[in-house]
């Protein structure tokens, strides 16, 4: 299939997801409307958008290649954890009351959140900073891994891929918000859906099977030994601790980073929470399987990697460069028609994350900023044009750190993840649960999960950056109870109106 047949069904696919941007700008009237799609959005919109913005194209280019190589079928840990804890354990635990205490609250982010049940506007504005600041490497890592993708199957080179993602996700977002997300989330989650089936069966299908090639991935050569003591040159800790920080950084991480928190928000109502929640579980089961088996599958292609990965091989260290070894993967061992599909498939996750992202961060600004020291209600139609101004600028400093191409893929989302994670899991789980927690509590939490991410960060360096990760967003669990019970009791007019009356489902 020629490179033209490529770029026509992508230039088509790109049209659509223009026509619903413009479709649902006509829809759009307010704040409530562009960030959050006026809290009207179904169990299937809200669990496809859940699954879409979770699984991106660090998953399937960066996570799966590099990991998949790196651990082999060690890698199905991930997969639980993702789909058992990531996903059906948040959406049980906090789906439901996030959606019930958002409402009470009038909150429409995370910082506002934490402003209104902590009744502490410094602590939104604290909160919209972090955010800001460390979901830019994220979303420059999910440009990193698409350009890779569009390099090696379109032919383009790895800056112009990048630039026509970036001004596709501007103008894509800028014009529909949240609710151009929600609608072609669900047209993108069929794709991936479908892609990333198709993908396994047939990978698996040139190795004997999904049992014959699970048996052959089951050889010692193929997996580290997670338990051997370190190398003295490697990181101090034996390969498990790694395996283990990035299950539990991938899978409790998402229960307080803000673009995931926002679709509980979003959903129309607690009665819609247990189908989606149901509906969300089974996309990530097979999103998450299908990325990191095929990663592990690697392997059983690649037989010498030497020979077999010369042309992704970087000469100043004589390795491959594992950020391109899904791409060369996918490029080299599957048919032409597949690759199309998997191209949608990748591009489609991609871009229900920036939005995401993108849509999140410019909010940090206009709403949590901007909003905080004012009326956000009576600057209803300034915020909305300061958002989309915003989500503009967002874009452009990805850019810049895409462009750069300052870290490896996984390490700038670890990162994120992290420091994201260490600052709001703590605060937000205990606030939405724990009716004695302080303001000084959740200060002193945010504090020591966002200081203990970027000293362990800068402290261990790229080996142990999950470790530090995982290290920064457990910390605070410990911290946040012991500063609130040593601290003044919030005030009972607070916890009455977070708590309330408990509504029943419409």
């Amino acid at each position: 299939m020629s490179p033209i047949i490529y770029v026509s069904i992508v230039v088509l696919y790109v049209f659509v997801m223009l026509a619903v941007g413009y479709w649902c700008m006509r829809r759009t009237k307010n704040v409530g409307d562009f960030f959050l799609g006026g809290r009207t959005l179904g169990p299937w919109m809200s669990a496809f958008a859940y699954g879409t913005t979770y699984f991106s194209a660090v998953l399937f280019i960066g996570y799966a290649g590099r990991l998949g190589w790196g651990f082999g079928i060690q890698t199905l840990w991930i997969v639980l954890g993702n789909t058992f804890v990531g996903t059906l354990l948040a959406w049980l635990v906090l789906a439901g009351r996030t959606r019930d205490m958002t409402v009470r609250l009038n909150a429409l982010t995370m910082p506002e959140f934490l402003r209104a049940r902590y009744d502490s506007k410094p602590l939104q504005a604290i909160s919209a900073v972090i955010v800001f600041v460390f979901l830019v490497p994220y979303s420059a890592s999910v440009y990193m891994g698409l350009s890779y993708l569009f390099q090696k199957t379109l032919g383009l080179q790895y800056n112009e891929a990048l630039f026509f993602l970036a001004a596709l996700t501007g103008v894509y977002l800028v014009m529909g918000g949240y609710f151009a997300v929600a609608v072609s989330d669900f047209i993108r989650g069929i794709v991936e859906f479908l892609g990333v089936v198709t993908m396994v069966l047939l990978l698996v299908s040139m190795k004997g099977g999904l049992g014959a090639s699970f048996t052959s991935l089951l050889d010692p050569k193929f997996m580290p030994a997670l338990h051997a003591p370190p190398p003295p040159s490697g990181p101090p800790f034996p390969g498990w601790v790694t395996l283990v920080s990035l299950v539990l950084i991938t899978s409790f991480g998402p229960w307080a980073l803000p673009q995931m928190v926002q679709k509980f928000y979003s959903i129309r109502s607690k009665a819609d929470v247990k189908r989606a929640m149901t509906i969300a579980t089974v996309f990530a089961l097979f999103m998450s399987f299908g990325a990191y088996y095929s990663g592990a599958l690697t392997h059983l292609f690649f037989t010498d990697p030497k020979i077999d990965l010369a042309p992704i091989m970087d000469g100043a260290t004589t390795k491959p460069n594992l950020d391109l070894l899904m791409p060369f993967f996918i490029t080299t061992y599957v048919p032409q028609w597949l690759v199309l599909v998997i191209l949608l498939m990748v591009f489609s996750a991609s871009m229900s994350s920036l939005s995401s992202l993108v849509l999140v961060s410019s909010s940090a600004i206009a709403i949590d900023i901007y909003g905080a020291f004012g009326n956000r209600e009576k600057n209803d139609r300034r915020t909305m044009i300061l958002m989309r101004v915003l989500c503009a600028v967002f874009v452009a400093l990805s850019l810049a750190i895409a462009v750069s191409k300052v870290d490896v893929i996984v390490n700038l989302m670890v990162i994120a993840w992290g420091a994201l994670s260490g600052a709001f899991l703590a605060p937000y789980v205990y606030g939405l649960f724990w009716r004695r927690t302080t303001t000084a509590g959740a200060y002193a939490g945010m504090i020591a999960g966002v200081g203990t991410a970027v000293i362990l960060f800068l402290k261990w360096g790229k080996p142990l950056i999950p470790v530090a990760g995982a290290i920064a967003m457990f910390l605070p669990l410990l911290v946040v109870p012991v500063v609130s019970l040593l601290t003044r009791p919030p005030k009972p007019e607070i916890i009455e109106t977070a708590f309330g009356q408990e509504p029943s489902a419409k």
